[in-house]
């Protein structure tokens, strides 16, 4: 194998590997804004289920009228 191919070879892995590096890290960022944004979703969804539950009127348990 000649020099010259086997020096772009290794440039080539190294270009590589940073992209890579680079992606994964992309990714990492990712999942940390989605995990962020899972849990205010949940807060959320917790709070709206709260405010439903409150401004629901009791419905009154009574007998019916053919009793």
């Amino acid at each position: 194998m000649s020099e010259k191919r086997l020096e772009k070879l290794e440039m080539l892995v190294a270009e590589q590997e940073k992209t890579i590096e680079e992606l994964s890290a992309g990714l990492a960022e990712q999942w940390k804004t989605v995990d962020l944004l899972q849990k205010k979703l949940d807060r959320l969804t917790e709070r709206f289920l709260e405010l439903e539950e409150q401004t629901t009127p009791d419905v009154p348990v009574t007998k019916p009228p053919h009793w």
